[in-house]
């Protein structure tokens, strides 16, 4: 039997409990069994096994948004973890009331909406650059939208500016949490700046990479607001992520059942990708 703490417990808990079945697991074991039919929407339709599935892995356009979010992905993650770091380390000197300054600007683009942030940089890429192509005749700022290669890095520069705030406070909490008692010990055997960084805290800070990295990889691979304000997808669907395929098919196509099955597919990716990233970030917390 519950003891009165363990009702309290439960008693805490139960409205989580609740709104995570009703939001989370009843939707998702219903777009489970819709994607195994042929569902519009408005009424109910036949059962038709895996003939969505094998569609979506014979559908290029679809293989294209994955292999085109995976890029993204990598390129996202290590950029916005790099300059994040950086960012910390920066923030972490004996700047005086300059350090809370820098950590508030550095931080404020993470507070800004996906679509704005879109219309924003559309605007920076549109006009700005165009603006410097122009005025210097330099022609690599211009159409900056307009070509595959640019519209991703576009992207990129858009995700990196956004996130790296945010990721920098993770670093900087971690970094304030290293003793200076070890600090202090690995200056006075005569190690340099550099070989503290490397040596003791990088190795320190390897429980914020697992939650960096996890936070990093999730946002790049759901990404979707940023891409539709900034390029809708363009241009010729170069620049097409995952879920703003699955959106179109279903939303656009009207194919609910068939998007189901490629949202399906795409969360089962990411589930995979994300347990992989975690044991393998956990595993270097133990070792170092």
């Amino acid at each position: 039997m519950l003891n009165s703490k363990s009702k309290s417990y439960w008693l805490f808990l139960a409205p989580s409990l609740i709104g995570l079945l009703i939001v989370l697991f009843i939707p998702l074991a219903m777009g489970t069994y819709y994607s195994f039919t042929n569902w519009d929407g408005l009424v109910s339709t036949a059962f038709v096994g895996i003939q969505n599935y094998v569609k979506a892995f014979q559908d290029q356009t679809f293989i294209n948004s994955l292999i085109f979010t995976a890029k993204f992905s990598i390129v996202s993650i290590i950029l916005i973890n790099v300059i994040a770091l950086s960012l910390a380390q920066l923030v972490t000197q004996k700047l005086g009331n300059w350090n809370t300054f820098f950590r508030t600007v550095f931080f404020m683009p993470n507070l800004i909406g996906g679509i704005i942030l879109g219309f924003i940089w559309q605007f920076v890429f549109n006009k700005a650059f165009q603006g410097i192509a122009d005025a210097t005749g330099l022609k690599i700022f211009s159409d900056w939208l307009s070509t595959p290669s640019t519209a991703f890095w576009g992207l990129a520069i858009l995700f990196v500016w956004q996130m790296s705030g945010y990721m920098m406070i993770i670093y900087v909490s971690f970094i304030n949490g290293i003793s200076d008692d070890i600090l202090e010990a690995a200056a006075i055997d005569g190690a340099t700046g550099m070989q503290t960084f490397f040596r003791v805290k990088l190795p320190m800070l390897m429980p914020a990479f697992t939650i960096t990295l996890f936070l990093t990889l999730s946002s790049s691979l759901k990404i979707y607001d940023q891409v539709l304000a900034l390029t809708q997808g363009g241009p010729f669907n170069s620049s097409q992520t995952a879920a703003m395929n699955i959106y179109n098919e279903a939303f656009q196509n009207n194919n609910m059942a068939y998007a189901q099955a490629k949202a399906t597919i795409f969360l089962i990716l990411i589930v995979i990708v994300s347990l992989v990233q975690i044991r393998i970030t956990s595993k270097k917390e133990v070792s170092a």
